[in-house]
């Protein structure tokens, strides 16, 4: 961000408000002079463009008069239901198929139900746990888990890309990788119940993040060591912002691998890996 630009425009707010004149609380008053809006004057446009540039936010979009532009009016609404998609759609089952993931579904039986009621989505269904528990290698280093959370979109953007690395980088280090599985409905705790059922030192879910009007591609990775089902959540260590414009999937990882062999070797996830 340009901090020059930023510098004067902070600067040109300033003096506008201390030239106005203090509004008038009473209603009608025709004496009172009413606040003015403040006026930029750019003198450096391409410091503008620069700061478009370094930042997906909506700024120097322009107006037509009180309203936003059309352009920008259709990008905003476009984007918006972009995202409404990604929380709706389901995660394409031939995509799972090319992957090699059995799916599973926690205990919610619409999306609607994941939406309204999370504490569902933290727990498989007894019928999931049990095709966990006979599918699922047990007593891995770490268990691999994919789950749609908030962005079916995410999951099929990133992971055919990310899932390849990381087992590969993996199975480098020596570090033994339970059978990968993908969880319907998932929230992230529900790593916890996966955990447990196999028996899994460190387990790591790969789920998508809450769409945003600037992407809505974003997936992050919680890594926990002997997650058990009512841990704090500060036991997890995340690595967020896997997207196109942010970590790059197969940067990601080759960086998740890196962590979850920190991870084994200090027998410590979350605040307790950092202190």
């Amino acid at each position: 961000m340009d901090e020059e630009l930023i510098a004067i425009i902070t600067e040109e707010i300033i003096r506008e408000l201390r030239r106005a004149k203090p509004r008038d609380a009473r209603e009608g008053d025709e004496h009172m002079e009413p606040l003015a809006a403040p006026r930029f004057d750019f003198c450096d446009p391409d410091a503008l463009e620069r700061m478009k540039k370094r930042t997906t936010a909506r700024i120097g979009v322009g107006r037509a008069g009180p309203r936003l532009t059309t352009q920008s009016l259709l990008k905003l609404r476009a984007d918006h239901a972009q995202a409404r998609d990604a929380v709706f759609a389901d995660v394409d089952p031939k995509l799972l198929e090319q992957l090699g993931l059995f799916s599973v579904q926690t205990r919610c039986d619409t999306k609607n139900t994941y939406i309204t009621r999370p504490d569902l989505g933290r727990l498989l269904s007894d019928e999931a746990a049990e095709t966990v528990r006979a599918r699922c290698r047990s007593g891995p280093d770490v268990q691999i888990i994919a789950a749609d959370g908030l962005s079916s979109t995410a999951i099929e953007a990133n992971l055919p890309k990310l899932l390849p690395v990381l087992t590969e980088a993996l199975d480098r280090k020596g570090i033994s990788v339970g059978t990968p599985v993908f969880v319907r409905y998932g929230r992230v705790a529900c790593e916890d119940h996966i955990s447990e059922l196999v028996k899994a030192k460190a387990v790591c879910i790969l789920i998508g993040e809450r769409p945003g009007l600037a992407t809505a591609e974003s997936m992050s990775a919680y890594i926990a060591y002997h997650a058990r089902v009512g841990m704090p959540e500060s036991n997890r260590t995340v690595v967020s912002n896997i997207h196109k414009n942010g970590t790059a999937a197969v940067e990601a990882g080759a960086y998740i691998a890196d962590l979850i062999e920190k991870i084994l070797r200090n027998k410590a996830s979350g605040v307790n890996l950092v202190n």
